[in-house]
């Protein structure tokens, strides 16, 4: 199948497709006489595991690493334990972030009354102040 084949079968987009050949992710297709390239199965299957990760969150490293091991059935699976719960770890570090996020925004929010002029908005006054700056003692400690 060709490019466009490939990438309605699985939902990816041509330069897509292309630049995870580049990135070492797919292997080369081969090449038709008309110097099309030309997909397998082997490559939708591919493409399939590498969309299902990137929906999970994972980086292309990630993604390479699983790949790695996926294409070597024998290892054992511990490493791929350690890359779920390491990208566990880091979507709970990313909750815990969004969360303050969420409680500062909303702390800004409650400072606002919509009646007001912008002139008069706090969250706008409030934005536009310069961040904290660190007092000098702080970074001799």
């Amino acid at each position: 199948m060709r490019i466009g084949e490939l990438g309605k079968l699985t939902g990816c987009q041509p330069e897509t497709i292309r630049f995870y050949e580049q990135k070492g992710l797919l292997p080369p297709p081969v090449r038709s006489d008309a110097n099309y390239r030309l997909y397998d199965t082997t490559h939708a299957e591919r493409l399939h595991f590498i969309r299902r990760c990137r929906a999970l969150g994972m980086s292309l490293d990630e993604v390479q690493i699983l790949l790695d091991f996926h294409d070597q059935p024998d290892r054992p699976c511990g490493g791929v334990n350690e890359l779920v719960d390491q990208h566990i770890g880091n979507i709970d570090r990313q909750i815990a972030e969004l969360i303050t996020l969420r409680a500062e925004l909303s702390q800004l929010r409650a400072t606002c009354d919509s009646t007001r002029p912008a002139a008069s908005c706090e969250i706008l006054k409030h934005l536009s102040e310069p961040p904290a700056v660190p007092d000098a003692a702080s970074f001799s400690r």
